[in-house]
């Protein structure tokens, strides 16, 4: 593993597909700040300063295209919730992948995919974590209600230990989790989410749907009990 620091950057994903060739496996790309940082669905991701964690894992992985390799965002989510914990905090995760802190989005993440013709080259997973900011910085995010971990603990939190702790956790179950996938997590993983059981809104593409959210499936999509009975959902955005 090798971590690559970087001053400043467009994004930490931009970089790693734009050095996708000669990057290592398992390399960590995390910067101080990112000045056009985006979450799911081309949302701006607000940097909120240096001591926030702005990171991506390059992954170059096998040509032949694995079931786990979909939910490597799912996995992620988890691990941070995991590393989370160590601080004395509740996090929850918001399907598919968003983390909440008392209802509060504390991190997102986005997955992209680098092909070289047809063939599968590598999976990059970005994650931003506020980990350090004001109340009234946090209040300024726009389209959802935000927190910070240091908001959250009432202490100062150190980036570089975090990203060392959250780096480790993933790694530590990385290949059991590749080999066996989704329903290797789905427990710790349902026990981890909110909203099951809630009559919630999801918006696919353009259109929005209403159900109530049964659970989560055995490869990680989303099951609703709609006006069509029961349907699977494998992207989308809860709108509550």
């Amino acid at each position: 593993m090798k971590k690559i620091h970087l001053d400043e950057i467009t994004s930490t994903n931009t970089y790693a597909k734009e050095n996708s060739d000669t990057l290592e496996d398992k390399s960590i790309i995390y910067t101080d700040r990112q000045t056009a940082g985006r979450g799911r669905f081309e949302r701006k991701w607000v940097d909120l300063g240096s001591r926030n964690l702005y990171m991506t894992i390059f992954l170059r992985l096998g040509p032949e295209f694995r079931e786990s390799y979909s939910n490597l965002t799912q996995y992620l989510s988890l691990v941070n919730c995991k590393t989370l914990e160590e601080y004395g905090v509740i996090p929850k995760i918001k399907w598919p992948n968003d983390t909440l802190v008392n209802n509060k989005k504390i991190s997102g993440i986005l997955s992209e995919a680098i092909f070289s013709g047809n063939r599968l080259k590598a999976i990059i997973l970005g994650i931003g974590v506020n980990l350090n900011a004001n109340v009234k910085d946090v209040r300024a995010i726009p389209d959802r209600v935000a927190t910070a971990l240091n908001i959250e603990t009432s202490q100062d939190i150190d980036r570089d230990e975090f990203l060392d702790k959250l780096v480790s956790n993933f790694f530590k179950g990385y290949d059991n989790f590749i080999e066996n996938g989704f329903e290797s997590i789905k427990k710790d993983y349902i026990d981890h989410s909110v909203l099951i059981g809630e009559k919630i809104t999801i918006q696919v593409l353009n259109k929005k749907i209403n159900g109530i959210y049964k659970t989560i499936n055995n490869d990680g999509t989303i099951k609703l009990l709609t006006q069509k009975g029961e349907e699977n959902f494998s992207i989308g955005d809860i709108l509550e």
